[in-house]
């Protein structure tokens, strides 16, 4: 029976994943919406103007795109990793963890640049 939890220890893991859920469900929300108020409605303390002055714009087409191509990459390594241990490859975890890290590193420092 070790690893089997009753219906009760069940329900409340149930519920506190949930509750876990809300929670990031509300920050992302209370987030955005600040972004948002901000820039629809910029107060006098940033001069009333969007984006405030002495802020240099990033093309959404250059760093921040590369970054997702980048995250969407190390997504697909990791995967890969994944089904390498699954099918016993020993390589294969090996290379696609090494190729995730690098991606992870390259993408920590370009959000250092940005």
């Amino acid at each position: 029976m070790e690893g089997q939890h009753t219906s009760l220890v069940q329900l409340g893991l149930r519920f506190g994943m949930v509750l876990f859920i809300i929670s990031e469900v509300i920050f992302f929300v209370a987030f955005f919406w600040a972004f948002f108020w901000a820039s629809l409605a910029p107060v006098p303390e940033i001069a009333s103007v969007w984006p405030p002055k002495n802020i240099e714009v990033l093309s959404a087409w250059e760093v921040p795109f590369l970054n997702t191509l980048i995250l969407l990459s190390s997504g697909a390594t990791v995967t890969w990793a994944h089904h390498a241990v699954l099918a016993g490859h020993h390589p294969s975890v090996i290379l696609g963890l090494i190729s995730t890290i690098l991606l992870a590193a390259v993408f920590t420092a370009l959000q250092g640049f940005e």
